[in-house]
């Protein structure tokens, strides 16, 4: 079932709160329970469209209903989580399910025939059982040689990193597959950046800030798609930039350094990696100003000056900047799009994804379009051209 179908199906739920009970159940006479009674934690069940009669309540996975297979009428979900109602038993996706929300209550067509449910954390994982799908395919090219970045595997392959509503982390190398490498907890990070080796193994990494405490982790790659045992590497006070970026070598001592707009003054910042997985003390790069950039990606190299290069993305105007490197420092912009990038919700660099051993660009739009831009050695970037869409992410990098 794709995504269009999920959209419809969900679209007929109905999202009345536990405050509606009593208008919803005026003047009905229920035998034996009502929805009234349905406990907080549960699923609950009706025969009947108004909620009277017996109940059936559970709140774990049902692959079969027994006697009350095919009766369901009027449901209510009070459970943590998104329930997954199914048309066939054990989750069988073969023939038409639906989906219920946490705290909403559905009445369900004479026509349904709902036969098993299952709880789960977010839509896409209604379908089919564990182990879910990854995230829409992502397929690229193999480059001819090794970026330095985007490849967390080691293959030549441009990766793209994943997280969902749940909070999980997933990586997509390339081949149309995926998988999970981290199960939970990623919705506390507001930064996730990645662009090459900062723990001096020849492995890439991944940095995340942490948005209650504005601390800086390091999570070093595996170099299979993993990622290991985290490292603390800023103590705090991340919290205080409104722009951080990965660049590569951008010091010139070959190691991959850091970047970040220091939102109370808009001064850009350069912090060098120390090559085993710290930072050292920072330089300022830019005077003033970057406050007016919504967008920091650092891509490589782009203008094949063998130098690292920034892309940025201006506010007020939402064109798309690149910022070529120098030694240490950035040297002047040349215009790459001029307008229309404030419509992208993530713009995402992950090194040769086209196979021409150039750097090239990811875009996923506001409205789920996912559009891929090929480097063209130079500088800018060919005409984009869509691919597939890509709904309801919560972060892509």
């Amino acid at each position: 079932m794709r995504r269009s179908l999920l959209r419809r199906l969900g679209s007929v739920a109905l999202g009345l709160g536990l405050t509606s009970l009593a208008l919803f159940n005026a003047g009905a006479t229920p035998a034996h329970a009502d929805v009234g009674d349905c406990p907080s934690g549960y699923f609950c069940a009706w025969q009947t469209g108004n909620g009277s009669g017996s109940m059936l309540k559970f709140n774990t996975e049902r692959p079969t209903l027994g006697t009350w297979a095919g009766k369901l009428r009027l449901v209510m979900n009070r459970t943590s989580k998104l329930a997954c109602l199914y048309e066939k038993p054990d989750y069988d996706v073969s023939a038409s399910y639906t989906y219920v929300e946490s705290g909403t209550l559905l009445n369900l067509s004479e026509g349904r025939n709902i036969q098993s449910v299952r709880f789960v954390a977010s839509l896409q994982d209604c379908e089919p059982p564990p182990p879910t799908p990854p995230f829409p395919h992502w397929t690229t090219d193999t480059s001819p040689r090794m970026s330095g970045f985007g490849d967390m595997n080691a293959d030549r392959k441009a990766d793209v990193l994943v997280r969902d509503s749940a909070g999980r982390l997933w990586f997509l190398p390339g081949d149309q597959t995926g998988r999970i490498i981290g199960t939970g907890g990623w919705n506390a990070f507001n930064a996730l950046i990645r662009h090459g080796d900062f723990s001096g193994d020849g492995r890439e990494d991944v940095l995340a800030r942490e948005a209650a405490t504005g601390k800086l982790w390091l999570y070093p790659g595996s170099g299979t798609g993993g990622l290991g045992a985290r490292k603390l590497i800023g103590s705090g006070g991340w919290n205080g930039m409104s722009r951080i970026a990965a660049v590569g070598d951008l010091s010139g001592d070959n190691r991959s350094d850091l970047i970040a707009v220091e939102k109370a003054t808009g001064k850009l910042w350069l912090y060098p990696g120390s090559g085993t997985g710290g930072l050292g003390a920072r330089k300022l790069i830019g005077s003033g100003g970057w406050n007016g950039m919504n967008a920091l990606v650092g891509v490589g190299d782009m203008n094949s000056d063998g130098r690292p290069d920034l892309y940025a993305r201006e506010a007020a105007t939402g064109k798309l900047w690149l910022y070529p490197g120098r030694t240490g420092s950035l040297g002047a912009r040349v215009l790459v799009g001029s307008g229309g990038w404030n419509d992208v919700r993530f713009i995402v660099s992950v090194g040769d994804w086209s196979g021409d051993g150039r750097p090239d660009l990811l875009a996923v739009y506001n409205d789920d379009r996912f559009y891929q831009y090929a480097g063209l050695g130079t500088g800018g970037l060919s005409r984009g051209y869509m691919t597939n869409n890509w709904p309801a992410r919560n972060g892509t990098f």
